[in-house]
């Protein structure tokens, strides 16, 4: 099976052409099937690659050569190893149920071809980024799915602000990938490669705080940042919730915004090399998670709230990778595109019976006519909030326990923002599903569950979210941590240097029992100020306190984006517009122009047709020449 890795990007790659193509030629019916079709065969060729892959050192599989520039060589190959397997599983698991979703969904958009066409297209370059056995193909496939982000967020182009949107994601991205691109001019001036099987052994040999090292990771991380929606370039990440829901789950849940995250454990020997990055990883990853936890406490529309959820939960997976929790990062990689995924196509869902109305102000009370929507919700819910046993527990227990041993201070930070998860989440569910309907009377009148094609997909996922956690059950409970040991050939170098937890049973014991104790409390209170108390969050029009109204307003960062950034830059544009375009070189040009115009304004009045004129003309011009030659010499 591992010899037809190569069909794994091909299916996806042929579904987009075949439906972009036959977008105006195909029923919908014939799309979707096709698209839907082509992810889930390279879901079945990446498991069967799972099931038989069981070597110790990663498999390359060289298609061809590429590009040989003096002793430069790179080839287009595909890198199979226990990381990349896990990401492909995601990819196109999390996918092709995703793709089904959307037959539902997208079923009456005119632009249903055009668009399954982008999701394969999209899961095309993932997982190109994930096979590519060096980060030249990575970055091709970074630019891609940076690509096809642009596309699926502007999807609806015809709204303003949604292509406002479209456009700000793919400018903020272009920023860390510009550091991403600059790290591998690097790599390839100090490691003579950019094949990850020559240039990690070459970074063993290499001292810890290695200068050169230290500059490349910092670089790395920037893309990572910039992909990954961290601070300060977090906040395209959800003004994305303009693409349509099944884009928010597939690219902003599960996939695109994990690639960072991806990078760092592909390289994790070199960022365990360069402690000055990993603290600084660390502290951008915590003060992410906390800001965006803060954020998502007041906001009001049901997209908004998982979007900023997404941006804190990122968070967490950069703080366990600054902590060398390589493998807890990945654990919460995985478990967070089970529930997130989940909560966004569920979100999807409780839009497309309330007729797109997303503001949670007007919904409430729809468990009982959306239970299978409400109980999955649920699900993911519980999940992401980290009670146990579901998902969200273990992954997020895995980070916590190794920030404790690392930091005490930002393991009590961390622990603040889990209980704002919980908090924010449950205030989501039960602002949505339980009390009095506060919709009109039209929406109350259209309230139906979702199509079989929407439901399946979010029943397969509450099922992932509430037992995939134990693959990574830790032996404090009597588990033997599966995903550990399966991903120990990718993290033995940095293992080697960085040694594994080495808290006590007890000890783990204890911080279980404080984060689910202060999990169950905030639960608790968003109960009682929620459905006890019926609070509804005020409109918009109606004055809130300072804190709510800094959470409501993201902190003011795109205010403040536009006053350093946006307005300096729109000023310079109009001065060279004005002063150095118009004036200037619009000004020589268009002069010469006119000069030009009035010179052969005067010199036509010499054309009189008189022929006496000429030969007086033609005299003067003999004497002047005489003239001239007889000073001359």
């Amino acid at each position: 099976m591992i010899d037809l890795v190569w069909l794994i990007p091909l299916f996806p790659a042929v579904g987009f052409l075949i439906c972009g193509l036959g977008r105006n030629v195909f029923p919908k019916a014939v799309i979707g099937t096709i698209a839907s079709l082509a992810v889930v065969a390279s879901f079945a060729v990446s498991l069967g690659i799972f099931f038989e892959f069981d070597a110790t050192e990663p498999v390359v599989i060289t298609l061809f050569d590429w590009i040989t520039v003096g002793k430069i060589s790179i080839p287009f190959a595909f890198q199979i190893d226990q990381l990349s397997i896990l990401m492909l599983l995601i990819i196109t698991g999390i996918g092709s149920l995703i793709h089904i979703y959307s037959t539902g969904y997208m079923s009456h958009d005119a632009g249903f071809g055009k668009f399954f066409a982008y999701l394969n297209l999209f899961v095309f370059f993932m997982l190109l980024l994930v096979l590519g056995s060096n980060y030249v193909i990575m970055f091709i496939g970074w630019e891609g799915v940076g690509l096809c982000s642009y596309l699926l967020i502007g999807f609806w182009y015809t709204n303003g602000a949604y292509a406002d949107a479209a456009k700000k994601a793919f400018i903020m991205n272009r920023i860390g990938d510009l550091g991403f691109l600059i790290g591998v001019f690097i790599i390839i001036s100090t490691f003579g490669s950019v094949s990850f099987t020559e240039i990690f052994p070459q970074a063993q040999g290499m001292i810890s705080g290695d200068a050169t090292l230290t500059l490349i990771t910092i670089l790395l991380f920037v893309g990572a940042a910039g992909k990954s929606a961290q601070l300060p370039l977090f906040t395209w990440l959800p003004d994305a919730m303009a693409g349509p829901t099944p884009v928010s789950a597939l690219i902003h849940a599960a996939t695109m915004v994990t690639a960072g995250i991806y990078m760092i454990a592909r390289s994790n020997i070199l960022f365990s090399l360069s402690p000055i990055t990993m603290s600084i990883i660390a502290v951008v990853g915590l003060a992410t998670a906390i800001i965006a936890a803060i954020i998502a406490l007041t906001q009001t529309d049901i997209k908004k709230v998982l979007a900023y959820s997404t941006v804190s939960q990122l968070g967490y997976m950069f703080l366990g990778l600054g902590v060398g929790a390589y493998t807890g990062a990945f654990f919460h990689v995985l478990t967070h595109a089970f529930f997130k995924a989940l909560l966004f196509l569920g979100a999807g869902s409780v839009i497309h019976a309330m007729s797109n109305e997303q503001d949670m102000r007007n919904m409430g009370g729809l468990k009982k006519k959306l239970p299978i929507t409400f109980f999955t919700m649920l699900m993911g819910t519980i999940a992401i909030s980290g009670l146990p046993p579901f998902a969200g527990f273990f992954s997020k227990d895995e980070i916590l326990a190794h920030v404790f041993e690392h930091n005490k201070i930002l393991w009590a930070i961390g622990l603040f923002g889990a209980l704002l998860t919980a908090f924010y989440m449950f205030r989501m569910m039960f602002l949505t599903f339980w009390g009095s309907f506060r919709g009109t009377e039209e929406q109350k009148h259209h309230l139906h569950e979702s199509p079989i094609s929407m439901t399946f997909p979010l029943i397969v996922l509450a099922i992932l979210s509430v037992v995939g956690g134990f693959i990574g059950v830790p032996e404090a409970l009597h588990g033997g941590h599966w995903l550990a040991h399966y991903l120990a050939p990718v993290f033995e170098g940095s293992t080697s240097r960085l040694g594994e937890l080495s808290l006590s049973h007890s000890t783990e014991y204890i911080l279980m029992g404080i984060s689910v104790g202060g999990v169950v409390v905030a639960i608790i209170y968003a109960y009682i100020k929620y459905v006890r108390g019926a609070h509804v969050p005020v409109s918009d029009s109606e004055p809130r306190s300072a804190l709510a109204k800094i959470s409501y307003n993201k902190f003011y960062f795109d205010e403040f984006y536009s006053a350093i950034i946006q307005k300096p830059l729109d000023a310079l544009s109009g001065f060279f517009f004005k002063v150095i375009d118009k004036s200037g070189i619009d000004g020589l040009v268009n002069g010469l122009g006119k000069g030009s115009i009035e010179a052969s304004k005067g010199l036509r009045l010499l054309q009189t047709g008189n022929v006496g004129f000429y030969i007086f003309a033609m005299v003067i011009c003999i004497v002047a020449v005489l003239l001239y030659s007889f000073i001359k010499f």
